[in-house]
């Protein structure tokens, strides 16, 4: 580690040491009262939603926000998202279709009950060297399990094909009144049988005032999928894991199938499985990068702890250096945290991404 990235580190570390205090009385300070527990000015409010009193977390002109999958610990439903929003002051959401879909009345999905059911990675013993994250593979259900996934999707897709629109106006109204608002949907149409239903997944993201729906990258995918963006005027936008790390990978192929293909681009996952600063890539495809995740990881080559999710601030994610590109440039991407790293029993999800977007302004104003 040179000293540049030492002398980050130590500011990282500090923040985290300085705002510990401070955020457990947060709710019990006035708006003026900053993190590092200076009184300052209040900024200026960036938008109307600020001088209404909503929540605001537009920070130096960049737009931080969350994947609402960073909540997954906690009770579901878009009425909780809007409070988990109104806790940890986040504006714009990054928003799971199967929230939105529940919302608006679908048949329960049998699989987010099976995954639960299934035993967790063991974890290592004290001494050991933790084990390779698990790769996402096919997965596996019994016989009764497929079965009773096979009568959703049926009933799922009817249900799809016959949902009067109008009614996304409602959850979108629910949204916006609290000043927040979905720049994307997660409806993954990869995950659909059918062309129809990825028209409807566009369609649904469209009402919700979203401009991108987001899926897991894939070539094939792109090529399914981008005449429906192209149709919608919309993007597809691409997540990766580790792809990155794999030999002969590359997103160029999938950008070149047309203009509405986009990356969703999760810098912690590059950066954590490559080692590279996940700024070479923005600078490159800056005009292909419609939003990037965030989170705080170690390098591939550290320790006994290679590629592990970390607090925000103690880990080797150069998360200054990606905010501070983004303001200095001023290019229109979307900043969401997606919380990865493991909760403490005394906290949750909510009041971690409450901390995360602290630090993130900390850095941008």
């Amino acid at each position: 580690m040179n000293e540049e990235e030492k002398n980050r580190t130590q500011s990282r570390r500090e923040f985290l040491g300085r705002s510990a205090a401070a955020l457990a009385a947060a709710s019990f300070l006035p708006s003026a009262f900053s993190c590092t527990g200076k009184s300052v000015a209040a900024p200026a409010p960036v938008d109307a939603a600020a001088e209404a009193g909503k929540v605001n977390s537009k920070f130096g002109g960049v737009q931080i926000g969350t994947i609402t999958y960073s909540w997954r610990s906690m009770p579901g439903g878009l009425e909780n998202i809007v409070k988990y929003c109104q806790e940890a002051n986040v504006s714009s959401i990054e928003l799971m279709g199967s929230d939105l879909e529940a919302y608006l009345g679908a048949p329960e999905n049998p699989m987010m009950r099976f995954f639960r059911q299934q035993a967790p990675q063991p974890a290592a013993k004290p001494g050991e060297k933790p084990a390779a994250p698990r790769r996402m593979g096919p997965p596996k259900f019994t016989p009764e399990q497929q079965a009773e996934i096979d009568t959703y999707k049926e009933a799922v897709k009817a249900w799809r094909l016959g949902l009067d629109l109008s009614k996304v106006e409602g959850a979108r109204k629910l949204l916006s009144d609290a000043g927040i608002s979905a720049h994307i949907v997660k409806m993954e149409p990869s995950r659909m049988g059918s062309d129809e239903e990825i028209d409807y997944a566009f369609k649904v993201a469209k009402a919700m005032g979203a401009k991108a729906v987001t899926d897991e990258i894939s070539l094939e995918t792109a090529k399914r999928v981008a005449p429906f963006a192209e149709k919608h005027g919309m993007y597809m936008a691409f997540h990766n894991h580790m792809q990155y790390a794999e030999e002969g990978f590359s997103c160029d192929p999938i950008l070149a199938v047309s203009p509405s293909i986009m990356l969703n681009f999760d810098a912690g996952h590059f950066f954590g499985s490559t080692g590279i600063h996940p700024n070479e890539m923005i600078k490159k495809y800056h005009d292909r990068i419609y939003s990037i995740h965030l989170k705080d990881k170690t390098g591939p080559t550290t320790g006994d702890q290679p590629n592990t999710n970390q607090v925000w601030g103690q880990g080797e994610m150069p998360l200054e250096d990606v905010l501070l590109l983004i303001k200095q440039e001023k290019w229109p991407i979307y900043c969401d945290i997606e919380l990865e790293y493991d909760i403490k029993p005394w906290s949750d999800s909510v009041k971690e991404v409450g901390t995360c977007v602290k630090y993130a302004r900390q850095i941008l104003m």
